[in-house]
């Protein structure tokens, strides 16, 4: 028995950790923090992150108002953002 899978897993994290220390800000670690999580997050539900954020790019500017939950329909779990993305490969 091996845990390989989980520590390659983990492996962005510990690079981020040290890469985070250089930030210059709490806020620019945080942001950075949140683009991993997504990053991550597209990775899991299956869908190829830079197509993730390209799509992001392409699809945020056009809301008319910050609406939150409007934001909901973005996330990498939503159906209609994982078809996006797999026209966009």
């Amino acid at each position: 028995m091996s845990n390989n899978r989980a520590e390659r897993q983990i492996k962005p994290l510990v690079i981020g950790r040290k890469n985070w220390l250089f930030s210059q800000s709490i806020q620019g670690a945080q942001a950075a923090g949140g683009i991993l999580s997504l990053y991550e997050s597209a990775k899991l539900n299956g869908i190829h992150p830079p197509s993730y954020f390209q799509y992001l790019l392409e699809e945020l500017p056009e809301l008319p108002v910050q609406n939150f939950e409007a934001l909901e329909a973005y996330s990498p779990w939503s159906s209609k953002v994982k078809e996006a993305c797999q026209a966009m490969k």
